[in-house]
């Protein structure tokens, strides 16, 4: 019995402990007997009867010659062709495995993880329709393991919007770092890590780079794809000075902990999808044929404007081009967007048919008095460069009486749902327990200083905001805070302020001209009893509004 049904069976999960022996079962080394030919209904006999063997027919010649001659027949019309049902993926990547089938028992808990979430699994699986067909077939083009193709599940569940603390992103979750060395584009206009075409060409590159570096090695490869090729590195170049295997498993406990669960997941999804009718689980078809087509733009394009010309929701412009951070695509490329399938040739004949000034909307804006190109950019959702080139400026100076002209989105902002904005304010508008607190950002200050200073983790604060522990913050961005009773509740009456200390303020004193208690100063601030205060220093305060009348 394989060690992996002992463990199943320890943790509680029966059902899955059951299937799994079954298959480990069904996978020994022991002979195989063939099973008989199966016999046409028409020709079976009992077993006492010789078989019946029908009589030869009689030449062409001694047809003739007898004169006899069979009656003609006339065959049925054959049925039309229906439409080609296309292949599941998911039976194309069944049928050409490569990834080995590991009885581990690290490769056990993921898959009865898997196994215990069917839901989590079907929409997995329907999400993996739009982009599975694409990376299959970018794996064929490569003749690498079509079992990779499960690995976005692994990193994204395949959501290409999936942002990590540790500053990944996409269908491939890539870090920035990484995405400069395999010549991914980022910038405010567009990220490719998001995009499904430069992700999965660089994710791919990527892990052939590895699979060249650790000798053929395909479990070290997603290895060292998770935690960088310098840990795997170290751990086989510490096995060989110890004469220990270097395989993944060999190598396991020298790798990072996140690592030893990422291999095993990717192998366990494997073996699900090899025996998901024996696990008694039921997967989403996902057919192969491509969800999209490339369409060429030969310049920047509006999001909404695109959806229009094909009468879709712009929510579906964004899943099909994910790596668009705005509501246009970049001004410098790339110049095409993904088109769902059945809308190509509709949109290709209707973007013709745009004028190059159609593309996006343009305002002829007179400059007021105050005004900089910085507030413009800002105003119109759009950047200096931008605004720089399309007025021909050679720096940021403008004068007010001036006329600019500015390219900006057709529609409202709210129409771009799946901007890079629009999906961060959901996320900061996403009610969460405690009290909620808007904090801007100064100068001088990171999530680490904001979250001291707020008694909140410093990967929570990011992930309150859509961003990641490492992101650069600018200064005036504002950020939400959300405090467990670090707060009065009663919004209506309570209110925060933040109060400078002046010279000769003490916290009774600030306690007593505020109606509030010196403990509550001191909880709210994270400070001593006996802290001096010095002038300029800011408090946080939560006053009652209607206790402030004198």
């Amino acid at each position: 019995m394989p060690k992996s049904f002992n463990l199943l069976r320890k943790r509680g999960l029966r059902a899955a402990a059951v299937v799994l022996a079954g298959i480990a079962l069904s996978h020994c080394s022991v002979p195989q007997i063939s099973a008989p030919p199966v016999v046409a209904p028409a020709a079976e006999v009992s077993p006492a009867a010789p078989p019946a063997v029908p009589p030869p027919a009689p030449a062409p010649d001694l047809v003739l010659a007898i004169g006899t001659q069979a009656p003609a027949t006339t065959p049925p019309p054959a049925a039309p062709p229906g439409p080609a049902v296309p292949v599941d993926l998911l039976q194309l990547l069944k049928a050409e495995m490569v990834l080995p089938k590991a009885d581990q028992p690290a490769v056990a808990r993921e898959l009865a993880w898997y196994v215990s979430h069917p839901d989590y699994l079907n929409r997995v699986f329907e999400r993996a329709r739009r982009y599975m067909p694409h990376i299959v077939a970018s794996l064929k083009e490569r003749d690498m393991p079509l079992d990779l193709a499960l690995l976005p599940v692994v990193e994204s569940a395949y959501d290409p919007f999936a942002y990590s603390h540790g500053r990944a992103a996409g269908l491939w979750q890539i870090i920035p770092g990484t995405a400069r060395r395999l010549g991914v584009t980022q910038n405010w206009w567009f990220d490719g890590r998001r995009d499904v075409l430069q992700s999965t060409r660089a994710a791919l590159d990527y892990l052939e780079l590895l699979h060249d570096q650790f000798d053929g090695d395909w479990l070290l490869a997603v290895a060292g794809y998770n935690s960088g090729e310098g840990h795997v590195a170290r751990a086989v170049k510490a096995n060989l000075k110890r004469n220990e295997g270097i395989d993944f498993w060999s190598l396991s406990a020298r790798l990072p902990k996140e690592t030893r669960a990422y291999v095993p997941r990717l192998l366990a999804l494997r073996w699900l999808v090899e025996d998901a009718d024996a696990l008694g689980l039921t997967l989403p078809a996902v057919p192969d044929e491509p969800q999209f087509a490339v369409v060429e733009t030969g310049g920047q394009l509006d999001m909404a404007l695109a959806a229009e010309l094909i009468n879709q929701p712009t929510d579906i412009m964004y899943a099909f081009n994910p790596g668009v951070n705005r509501w246009a695509t970049a001004p410098e490329g790339p110049h095409r967007l993904l088109i769902p399938a059945e809308h190509a040739a509709a949109f290709t004949q209707a973007l013709q048919e745009l004028g190059p000034r159609e593309r996006v909307k343009w305002t002829r804006h007179k400059v007021q008095p105050g005004e900089t190109l910085g507030h413009l950019a800002r105003r119109y959702d759009t950047t200096l460069a931008v605004l720089r080139e399309v007025n021909s400026l050679s720096g940021n100076i403008i004068r007010a009486g001036d006329y600019l002209m500015i390219p900006h989105a057709v529609e409202s902002m709210a129409s771009y749902t799946q901007s890079a904005d629009a999906r961060a304010q959901r996320t900061q508008n996403t009610q969460r327990r405690g009290t909620r607190t808007e904090h801007v950002v100064r100068s001088g200050e990171s999530f680490w200083s904001i979250a001291q200073r707020y008694d909140v983790g410093v990967r929570e604060l990011a992930a309150w905001n859509a961003m990641a522990p490492r992101d650069t913050l600018s200064v005036g961005r504002k950020l939400v805070v959300w405090q467990q009773g670090a707060a009065p509740q009663d919004t209506a009456r309570i209110r925060r302020l933040t109060y400078v200390v002046r010279r000769g303020d003490s916290l009774a004193a600030i306690s007593s001209r505020f109606r509030v208690s010196v403990s509550e100063v001191v909880k709210w601030n994270k400070i001593s009893t006996e802290a001096y205060l010095q002038p300029g220093q800011r408090l946080v305060l939560y006053v009652d509004v209607t206790k402030q009348s004198s």
